[in-house]
């Protein structure tokens, strides 16, 4: 069974998901991949502890706090690459950015050829901000794609305060 609920945050409406006691999801309503559920698993609204727990987190978090996501239990569902990818995404700090690349290099794979792969396994997180993919940019500093919409992901880097001068992003040294 997989439970949901629904949070109004100050960009929209976001869908919440959990299973087996763990967070699944974190959607923006309308967003890329919005709330893929394996097929025939039944799912009913409902107010479990983990959501409660998820909602008390963006709670905070959109009041300018910077909560640890790994308070909340995570189980998001993706390939072995995409878990190693999310794993590096846990570490960024809040309010920093870094590089496609440099989330490579940390996987200890080679920019050049795995910048395309950690991008799409970047744009496969289902549990967005609290696994923020938001933090993540182009080489140039210059945002790109992201799953809720690039005007969502500059709200989120400027409600961090991340370093930004001439529309670049100063990344992580």
């Amino acid at each position: 069974m997989i439970y949901t609920k629904t949070y109004d945050s100050p960009l929209g409406g976001m869908l919440l998901a959990e299973q087996k006691n763990a967070l699944i999801g974190v959607w923006f309503e309308g967003q890329k991949r919005f709330f893929l559920r394996p097929d025939g698993e039944p799912f009913e609204n409902a107010d479990t502890k983990v959501l409660r727990e998820a909602g008390q987190w963006l709670n905070l978090y959109f009041a300018g706090g910077a909560p640890d996501p790994k308070i909340i239990p995570l189980a998001p569902v993706g390939s072995g690459f995409c878990q190693d990818v999310w794993s590096v995404l846990l570490q960024i700090p809040y309010g920093t950015a870094i590089t496609y690349g440099d989330v490579a290099k940390k996987l200890g794979k080679d920019p050049a050829r795995y910048g395309r792969a950690v991008g799409e396994a970047i744009g496969r997180n289902p549990i967005s901000i609290l696994i923020p993919c938001h933090r993540v940019i182009g080489k140039n500093g210059k945002l790109t794609g992201y799953a809720g919409g690039l005007e969502k992901k500059l709200w989120l880097l400027e409600h961090e305060k991340a370093e930004r001068k001439n529309d670049i992003y100063h990344m992580v040294p």
